[in-house]
């Protein structure tokens, strides 16, 4: 998954809770029950409860509203959650599994129906039969694998932006990110009854991404599985081996919940659970946070922070106590610790590499001023490796692989009868017979067209027909922006602001606007914004994870936590023809008046929004020997700090594919890019192929209308094998057979070489039709193929076109390693490595080492003396690293 979409870290509230019997938890019920409902007095949220309803009905209904985020109270109608909860007891009678399900189970893990941050949809109530008869006749465990496999009929990967859509428009688009497919398999599996629940690892430590899966309860124990890729059993997957070297894998739990596993945090919405110690070898470590007197710092908040994607991210936040102590639990390898706190008119922090597995505490001390110069140096090592896997019997991966492949085949059978129907040259899958009908039904199609232009592949695919009249009918640029037709479109008929469920809402807020009140909105954007601030109470507690209030029901309800706060005004603000927006580097928001963006933000003291001061940074950057154009998110990052010391990320994005499609060093910063006044922190990381980081970071110090110059170093060890860049496993290729003549012929369908190789790394080789430099390389390879038998990697030799291919006799390719295949360059990757790692075109062979998490280790390119011995050495080197993590010989500087 490359794009992130959940954060399970979040400040939250600390509310005790221990070990409660049923009458107690039933008691503190009851409490929060009434709390919510006097928090929300206006709009009639709470109106269901007026009707006649059966006790389990009123159960179940009290305990979803009384933990449920606002945004689903506001978003939703009671008649919506009774529908649901009716299906969800039917289900509770109907399954053989039903009754089993003990009540804390069945209460947090299959009654609640936000998964993730998707918008809420009808699928329980749609798709309920459909999964029960699917299922009829199965054991708990066999209907878990079954509606696995009925997920993947309908659902497939893809990489897409950080909107986690609903599972029935997951199921139109047939695709999905990690995200998606497990918000699609959490969904189905609570349908039919059984406890499900998403299980993420916020980032991986040993390589740049993250990835989300799925737990389902099973006779008194989790077990995991891969959403959408269906294996013979549970507790199998392709990721096995790299959740055993993850740092956190964690989850939340709806309400109050009392479970067995370790806390994180408690809102008064979710649990924050810690489950690490189920895939890895776990450690616990103790923070404590102190002043520069050695005093505790009482209830500090503490972010675990771990390198990836070229930035510390905090996967974890935990307060302190009243001593300024914290416990953590994570896998054995290195997190750092982060703390900071306001100090007058400025901030102090500290930060403290852990070793979690060596370090039983640490003392973490806030020693750092805001306006101090920080430089520093880690070496940051994640977790050895220690997989784990059941057994499955040959005729159980057999059947497993040819329903696999049926399932595909049923999908693309799907996807191709989609394709006659697409319009203006857009992939919008189901949707566009909703497109169609917008453009055709426009008076101005020029017009419906480029809004379409300004709205995401995703949104494409399941935008409502409402949202995109709304917002092309009721769309009035103020006459002072009105010539400026891009700006208009992108700011102002644009229904996207950020992550954001679509909805109309511009009519209703325009007719709902008292004449007076919209004159004043027509004079100035600013009496809007000032309007919000006054107008609409702040909901600190029941929206901690910050999903999106609609404008409408925040307008309906005068009250919204702080970011449907803001969706809210940018939504009043373009319903009155003002051009607003979400700043894209920063997130700040913005209107547009007088020719210049305006940041606003909810607190009070900033009595007017204001154009914020620049100034401006250069970084210089001396290759390094491998990078020449280090790459934003990948190799380096820029984050600000606020007023209290936390850090913000600042967004380079080329496309919204994920974080690795961002900008680079040369575009962007090579000459110089305007940042707002304030501290930074550079983070730069070059990571090595044992998935260790060395890391810098520098504080940079941006003062208005000055231009600040600093370097930007990409650290090297010469004596350990470094990622040299990356390449995707995912490429495609035409296999060539080995017939009875020994001559190579072409397969029909084109296949990954992930699906080839299998994972971990593999080595890769472009080859020509016959040129000497190829000639040599294969005799490298023959004069090393029992070494490199011995080593177990599988050789991919892809000719350049089916011309090369059948110009090598088979005497030139007997005696080559045993896991060698040979295929047919059907997508340009010779032109891809080329152009990515500045080869020379037209020079073969290139011979590249790479692992299926798309690290290049090793690039070689035309004649190499001892290109065999080059590889054996490499693969032996990883080999090592391997085994010494195994024996838990990693070295920890």
């Amino acid at each position: 998954m490359k794009a992130l979409l959940l954060s399970l870290g979040l400040l939250s509230l600390p509310l005790a809770l221990s070990a409660q019997t049923p009458k107690a938890r039933t008691t503190q019920l009851q409490q929060d029950f009434a709390l919510k409902q006097r928090s929300f007095p206006r709009g009639g949220f709470f109106d269901i409860f007026q009707q006649q309803l059966q006790p389990a009905e009123r159960s179940a209904l009290e305990f979803l509203y009384a933990y449920m985020p606002s945004s689903d109270l506001l978003n939703r109608s009671g008649d919506y959650y009774l529908a649901n909860v009716r299906t969800t007891l039917r289900a509770r009678q109907e399954l053989p599994w039903g009754k089993a399900i003990p009540e804390r189970e069945w209460r947090h893990f299959v009654l609640p129906l936000r998964v993730n941050n998707e918008a809420l949809d009808d699928f329980r109530t749609a798709r309920y039969a459909e999964l029960r008869d699917r299922v009829r006749g199965l054991s708990l465990r066999e209907a878990i694998l079954e509606v696995n496999h009925w997920c993947h009929e309908h659902v497939t990967y893809n990489p897409s932006d950080a909107r986690t859509s609903s599972p029935l428009c997951t199921l139109a688009s047939a695709t999905g990110r990690c995200g998606e497919e497990s918000t699609l398999l959490v969904a189905a599996l609570r349908t039919i009854g059984i406890p499900a629940r998403q299980v993420y690892t916020p980032r991986w430590a040993h390589t740049d991404d993250n990835h989300a899966w799925v737990e389902a309860w099973v006779d008194g124990r989790w077990h995991f599985l891969g959403a959408c890729e269906p294996e013979p059993v549970l507790d199998l997957a392709w990721f096995n081996a790299p959740v055993s070297r993850a740092m956190l894998v964690h989850t939340k739990a709806f309400g109050r919940y009392d479970g067995p596993e370790p806390v994180i945090s408690r809102t008064p919405t979710y649990t924050e659970i810690n489950v690490i110690e189920g895939y890895a070898h776990a450690a616990t470590c103790l923070v404590e946070v102190r002043d520069t007197k050695g005093r505790p710092v009482p209830h500090a908040e503490v972010e675990f922070k771990l390198y990836n994607y070229g930035e510390l991210y905090t996967v974890a936040r935990q307060r302190c106590d009243a001593q300024g102590r914290t416990r953590f639990t994570s896998g054995q390898g290195d997190l750092i610790a982060y703390a900071s706190q306001p100090k007058g008119s400025s901030y102090v922090y500290g930060l403290k590499q852990v070793r979690f597995g060596q370090d039983k505490s640490v003392r973490l001390v806030l020693d750092h001023q805001a306006s101090e110069r920080l430089q520093l140096d880690l070496k940051l090592t994640p977790p050895s490796e220690a997989a784990r896997y059941p057994e499955v019997s040959a005729e159980a991966r057999q059947r497993n692989t040819q329903r696999f492949a049926w399932e595909d085949s049923l999908r693309t059978r799907y996807l191709d009868s989609l394709r006659a129907e697409q319009v203006f040259g857009l992939d919008a899958r189901a949707n566009a017979g909703v497109l169609r009908q917008f453009v055709e039904e426009s008076p101005s199609k020029a017009k419906a067209r480029a809004l379409l232009s300004v709205l995401s592949a995703k949104d494409l695919r399941d935008v409502p027909l409402a949202v995109l009249r709304d917002h092309l009918q009721h769309s009035q640029p103020q006459p002072s922006i009105a010539a400026d037709s891009a700006l208009c479109m992108r700011y102002v008929y644009n229904p996207r602001f950020a992550h954001e469920a679509l909805t109309p809402y511009k009519a209703a807020l325009q007719q709902a606007l008292p004449s007076e009140l919209r004159q004043q909105f027509d004079r100035s954007p600013e009496a809007i914004v000032a309007w919000c601030r006054k107008e609409i109470s702040l909901d600190k507690d029941f929206n901690p994870l910050g999903y999106p209030t609609e404008p409408l029901q925040v307008w309906r309800s005068r009250r919204a936590d702080s970011h449907s706060w803001t969706l809210l005004c940018l939504s009043l603000l373009r319903s009155c023809g003002w051009a607003a927006r979400l700043e894209p580097v920063t997130g700040k928001a913005q209107y547009y008046h007088e020719g210049q963006w305006h940041d606003f933000t909810l607190e009070q003291a900033a009595a007017t929004s204001a154009v914020s001061p620049q100034g401006t940074l250069r970084l210089a950057y001396q290759d390094n020997g491998i990078l020449d154009n280090p790459k934003y998110y990948y190799h380096f990052t820029l984050s600000r700090f606020d007023r209290s010391g936390r850090l913000h990320l600042l967004s380079y994005d080329e496309d919204a594919n994920g974080l690795e499609q961002g900008s680079a060093w040369r575009p962007t910063f090579e000459r110089g890019t305007k940042l707002d006044e304030g501290q930074y922190l550079l983070v730069s990381g070059s990571r090595l192929a044992d998935g260790s980081v060395l890391a810098q970071l520098r504080s940079l110090d941006i003062k208005a209308g000055q231009e600040h110059s600093d370097s930007l170093v990409m650290r090297r060890d010469s004596t350990a094998i470094a990622v040299l860049g990356n390449f995707s496993s995912e490429s495609r290729y035409r296999p060539l057979s080995l017939g009875a003549d020994k001559r190579l012929s072409t397969a029909a369908e084109e296949r990954s070489l992930l699906s080839s190789t299998g994972r971990g790394y593999y080595v890769l080789g472009l080859m020509d039709a016959g040129s000497e430099p190829t000639k040599h390389a294969l005799r490298d390879l023959i004069a090393e193929a029992p070494a490199l038998e011995k080593l177990g990697r599988p050789i991919a030799l892809l000719f350049t076109d089916s011309t090369a291919a059948a110009g090598y006799r088979p005497e030139d390719r007997a005696g080559l390693p045993q896991l060698t295949f040979f295929g047919l360059d059907t997508e340009g990757l010779a032109k891809q490595l080329t152009e990515r790692f500045k080869l020379r075109a037209g020079l073969y062979p290139i011979i590249i080492v790479a692992d299926t998490f798309d690290r290049v280790v090793f690039v070689s390119q035309g004649y190499t003396i001892g290109l065999g011995r080059q590889l054996r050495e490499t693969l032996t080197r990883l080999t090592e690293a391997s085994s010494a993590c195994e024996r838990g010989g990693c070295t920890k500087d």
